[in-house]
């Protein structure tokens, strides 16, 4: 089955554009396009798509409003945040609606294929500059709020927090093998235990609980 793809833009050109470019793989189905939150959430919720391609400044209903929506509503889909680079102030509450990934809107067209897929296999996918402004998000959110501990964390071991911090610092599966010398399969099994522990949906939400539970400042 090809991965279905709502794309949501209030350009026209820039829709058209992500329309060709998906298309051209035979894996992905764009099965819907939408200029605005409300349309967004209005055919998310005709098609179920697996993956919404979603920009976030918009009018009507912005797209961390029609995330938090079109999740509620269908949690088995992902979402796909388009950003600026470095110029997005959205990236913290994009995760805090529900958001898997985030991709710079200069993405290379092979790249954004790629992510694409990571993200409808459930993965996290978070560029490396927006994994920064994140962290330094967090970091002043956090700055003076006192540590909440969700008694689920207390229950991983200390393996398991070991890569849970890792995670929220970026790294994937083999980096987190390499760090840890441990084999990929052995990084890869320690994050699914992580994620069934803490009844997160992908990794993006393990990052917003390594960083809200004060596991990582």
């Amino acid at each position: 089955m090809p991965i279905s793809v709502l794309v949501v833009d209030d350009q026209a050109l820039v829709r058209a554009g992500f329309r060709a470019l998906l298309g051209s793989d035979p894996e992905i189905d764009v099965v819907g396009e939408a200029s605005n939150g409300a349309e967004a959430v209005d055919i998310a919720r005709r098609t179920a798509p697996d993956v919404v391609l979603m920009d976030v400044r918009m009018p009507q209903m912005d797209g961390l409003e029609a995330t938090r929506r079109i999740l509620a509503e269908r949690e088995a889909t992902r979402v796909l945040i388009l950003t600026t680079f470095d110029l997005d102030e959205y990236v913290y509450d994009g995760l805090q609606a529900g958001a898997s990934g985030f991709v710079l809107k200069d993405i290379e067209p092979a790249d954004l294929i790629q992510a694409v897929h990571v993200i409808a296999r459930g993965e996290a996918l978070l560029a490396p500059s927006v994994t920064r402004r994140l962290i330094s998000e967090f970091a002043s959110r956090r700055r003076g709020a006192p540590k909440v501990v969700p008694e689920r964390v207390a229950d991983l071991t200390e393996r398991e927090r070991e890569v849970l911090v890792l995670i929220a610092r970026g790294m994937n599966n083999e980096e987190i093998a390499e760090e840890l010398v441990i084999s990929p399969a052995t990084a890869k099994t320690h994050v699914s235990r992580i994620m069934s522990k803490l009844e997160a949906r992908d990794r993006a939400q393990l990052v917003v609980i390594a960083y809200e539970s004060g596991m990582v400042s």
